[in-house]
């Protein structure tokens, strides 16, 4: 097994757990804790995003970087690519429309229930599924 290759799974698989981790555990269990506020979550949910995608950018970017050195098989760098691009999707076009609603909660406006919550959640599928569909096949081809 080449560095490029060991390096790619480790970040892989480091980068599922993180998204496991926040994104479907965190998230959804910070509003049921006792004397969580909607703006008190939406607060510690911003900071969290924005951390867990600035992470994830450096975790695709390295990512990218040990593929082209390893050059995986197709499947691979296919399910790399849909998580690098669900990611990309995420960040320049679903977390702004979230960024302006939470806006507008913490201001203490009416805001209407956004639809970019279940787009950045089925985007949220979408990346783990194509994570975990890399990781495996660089398993297989290590």
């Amino acid at each position: 097994m080449s560095t490029a290759s060991a390096v790619a799974i480790a970040v892989v698989f480091v980068w599922l757990g993180m998204v496991l981790a926040i994104s479907f555990l965190e998230a959804p269990l910070k509003f049921r804790a006792p004397n969580v506020t909607l703006a008190i979550g939406l607060g510690i949910g911003r900071i969290v995003f924005r951390a867990l995608n600035i992470v994830e950018t450096c975790w695709a970017a390295i990512l990218v970087a040990s593929l082209i050195l390893g050059l995986p098989g197709a499947a691979a760098g296919s399910a790399v690519m849909v998580a690098v691009i669900a990611l990309a999707a995420q960040v320049i076009a679903v977390r702004p429309r979230l960024a302006r609603r939470s806006d507008a909660v913490l201001a203490g406006l009416d805001a209407p229930r956004s639809l970019g919550h279940y787009v950045y959640i089925a985007l949220e599928v979408v990346k783990t599924i194509a994570l975990l569909v890399a990781g495996i096949a660089l398993l297989i081809s290590a």
